[in-house]
């Protein structure tokens, strides 16, 4: 008799619809042309037929395509990276400008590899993307750099409109699933960020479906929030290959709406919580309706003065 814990049977509202237009194959072709990574596709986002092919927008990835963490939970590929290419971010910024995206975000691999963990390409790519498209929105979706707040500041000074970090799992969690990382670090480089620049917003996503109870979801939020992060999102974990964590949970539809009201009502400028929610899923959406709520409380505020 095997003792091999059996697989979760996947529920009917994690189906993909699969959409191979000609945006998603002209998107392809360019993101080849250009010889440029997209986590989209590195780390097989179940969103990229949509976000390619009907919204036609995509996260880039900068810094190659190897990662030097392992973390149980990513597809990306783990290794040794190549040498640093100094001409990404003028080949980001010609592709934003071909797609003339409203919103790009740019994330990019661990380079734990480089002193500055590759601090000065991303703040390079904000102001390269910048000059060539000024109307253009950015979000930056880094590791942890390290820890150390120089590299921070580097990025930083580049003011993106959005920093965005994710802190993934439950403290409790973060050591099984998350390679060299450490929950209380991403929670100071949140901190930090705000602290440097308090007018850009701050973004962390949680995946959900690793063991987690909700009383340890509920903490996440608290600590996000006491670290003055402004914007949430919480999606379905999802197992890449065989070789990662398997699920341990399929959370419904109505579930993840019960957490994304919660996350609001602990004060969240917007929550964007549902089963196939990734960090930059609807990026564009997440930014606009923050930008309404900090408004509002602004409104709010002079009325009440």
């Amino acid at each position: 008799m095997s003792t091999k814990e059996p697989n979760l049977r996947k529920p009917e509202w994690l189906k993909i619809k699969l959409n191979t237009n000609e945006h998603y194959t002209g998107l392809k072709k360019m993101m080849r042309e250009k010889s440029l990574h997209t986590v989209c596709e590195e780390a097989r986002c179940p969103n990229i037929h949509e976000c390619w092919a009907e919204r036609r927008t995509a996260t880039f990835m900068i810094l190659g395509d190897v990662c030097t963490r392992a973390c149980r939970f990513c597809a990306v590929k783990t290794g040794l990276p190549t040498e640093l290419d100094w001409q990404e971010p003028e080949r980001v910024a010609d592709s934003v400008q071909l797609m003339n995206l409203k919103h790009v975000v740019v994330t990019a691999v661990a380079r734990d590899d480089l002193k500055d963990g590759g601090a000065a390409v991303f703040a390079e790519t904000v102001r390269a993307i910048r000059r060539k498209n000024p109307f253009t929105s950015i979000e930056v979706l880094p590791s942890d750099m390290g820890g150390k707040e120089e590299n921070l500041r580097i990025l930083m000074d580049a003011k993106p409109d959005i920093l965005n970090h994710n802190i993934e799992t439950t403290r409790r969690l973060t050591p099984s699933v998350r390679a060299r990382a450490k929950y209380d670090r991403s929670l100071e480089f949140l901190r930090r960020a705000k602290e440097m620049y308090p007018e850009i917003p701050t973004k962390s996503s949680l995946m959900i479906g690793l063991g987690e109870s909700k009383e340890e979801i509920l903490e996440v939020m608290d600590d996000l929030r006491a670290n003055q992060v402004d914007i949430m999102t919480i999606g379905q974990y999802l197992q890449p290959t065989k070789k990662h964590l398997k699920v341990q949970k399929y959370y419904s539809p109505q579930e993840f709406e019960e957490l994304r009201q919660i996350a609001m009502s602990k004060g969240f400028s917007h929550c964007q919580a549902g089963p196939l929610v990734r960090s930059s899923y609807h990026a564009d959406e997440q930014v606009n309706e923050a930008a309404k709520h900090k408004q509002a409380l602004g409104e709010q505020e002079i009325k009440e003065a």
